[in-house]
């Protein structure tokens, strides 16, 4: 039974790290869940657990199972599921911004080259950027470096 556990985790381990290094940002999302599966499969198969033991102490019970493992799991859960939909929302705008879903966002695979006939070209729109805030702050910083401050002697 061991065997097959960390044959397991073995496995989930190594498509998790395959799917991470992908290209594409839905392969990433996928590995990294399978990441987190492999960990939480991990983290069980430490804390030892017992079967028919409850996980609370009592007096009158002899054995109890350690509830850090499972503590720990649930922990890890919660974690992976906000990890999942972050990634996920941030690939989608990824996705919408770039208009492909590479990793780097820059070009398209080999077998994506057909798309370029059927993509729009990507144009700057002065109108989407003119209102976001680094924009702003951007020019504020060219408009006073260039301008020298009051009571200062030019050199």
């Amino acid at each position: 039974m061991e065997w097959l556990i960390a044959l397991m985790i073995g496995v989930m381990t190594a498509s998790g790290v395959f799917l991470t290094l992908r290209a594409r940002t839905f392969p990433v999302v996928l590995g990294l869940t399978l990441l987190a599966y492999a960990v939480n499969v991990f983290l069980f198969a430490m804390g030892r657990l017992n079967i028919g033991v409850p996980a609370v102490i009592e007096a009158e019970r002899l054995a109890y199972t350690d509830p850090l493992p499972q503590a720990l799991v649930l922990t890890a859960i919660v974690i992976a599921f906000g990890m999942t939909a972050f990634l996920i929302v941030l690939s989608l705008k990824a996705r919408s911004e770039l208009g492909n879903d590479h990793v780097d966002g820059l070009h398209l695979a080999q077998d994506e080259e057909s798309l370029h006939a059927t993509l729009p070209p990507r144009q700057a729109d002065p109108k989407r950027h003119a209102d976001h805030p680094f924009e702003q702050t951007d020019a504020l910083i060219a408009s006073t470096t260039t301008q020298p401050i009051q009571g200062e002697r030019q050199q």
